[in-house]
């Protein structure tokens, strides 16, 4: 492919320079609107001559800030290791001991959060040493903040993951009606779960993993973290088995 003078590669850099402050503003260069004249007339015969260079400046833009991305994540993944995978208080599926933990932020009204949880099923029932850690992230209203808490209040009766599944399997909303009738589907004591809904430190475990999603720069449900990526949105099931055999490789190789 042909590729740009290199004059023009110095053009460019000087016209992202002539935007930065004045000499004594700062130490950036200033230009005479002739000079900055002359560099876009430069800028715009290249891209005449070459169209593909504002592609490929594009391409490469978008590839450093996925570098910087992944980067910034790796750095809070590290940061915020302990209360990512190991507290005690999360709900977990699979293997409680398993080699490779997977931890998905989720909100039961998400869609996408129901499109994904057959896959991440599949896996746990295909991968039995794998841990995956649930975090309840309610971002879509009210009716899922009332979810969240009666899931983290079901937990206390042991059933945390059967109402999950049976809420991420639900055709309509989390009204409190519909929770009470799943609940006492699956034996719950309603009465004490309506109550420990209330409880302050279900509310407290709720505003702690909004805090950790902000730290790792999640924006939306579904959001996955293994090894040292977050991973947005649903994902298949063979996406799902590569990232855990990677993330095992991973390991095993700074054991």
């Amino acid at each position: 492919m042909r590729r740009a003078p290199m004059r023009v590669a110095a053009a460019a850099a000087l016209l992202l320079a002539a935007g930065a402050p004045a000499r004594g503003q700062g130490g950036g260069p200033s230009f005479t609107p002739e000079q900055r004249e002359e560099i876009v007339g430069i800028l715009r015969e290249a891209l005449r001559r070459d169209p593909s260079i504002l592609r490929d400046a594009l391409i490469a833009l978008e590839e450093a800030e996925t570098r910087a991305r992944g980067d910034r994540a790796r750095e809070a993944i590290a940061r915020h290791a302990e209360a990512l995978f190991r507290d005690p208080a999360d709900p977990v599926k699979g293997n409680p001991q398993g080699d490779v933990t997977l931890v998905e932020f989720f909100d039961v009204r998400c869609s996408f959060c129901r499109q994904l949880h057959p896959a991440l099923e599949e896996l746990l029932r295909r991968d039995r040493a794998l841990r995956l850690v649930l975090k309840d992230l309610p971002i879509l209203g009210p009716n899922s903040v009332l979810a969240a808490r009666a899931l983290l209040a079901a937990q206390r009766q042991g059933k945390y993951a059967e109402l999950q599944d049976a809420l991420l399997r639900l055709r309509g909303d989390t009204t409190e009606g519909v929770l009470r009738a799943q609940a006492e589907r699956l034996g719950l004591d309603w009465a004490r779960l309506r109550r420990e809904m209330d409880d302050p430190a279900i509310q407290r475990r709720i505003e702690a993993n909004l805090r950790l999603a902000q730290a790792l720069g999640i924006e939306g449900t579904p959001a996955l973290v293994i090894g040292e990526q977050v991973v947005p949105g649903a994902v298949d099931l063979p996406t799902l088995e590569r990232l855990v055999a990677a993330a095992r490789e991973a390991a095993a190789a700074r054991r």
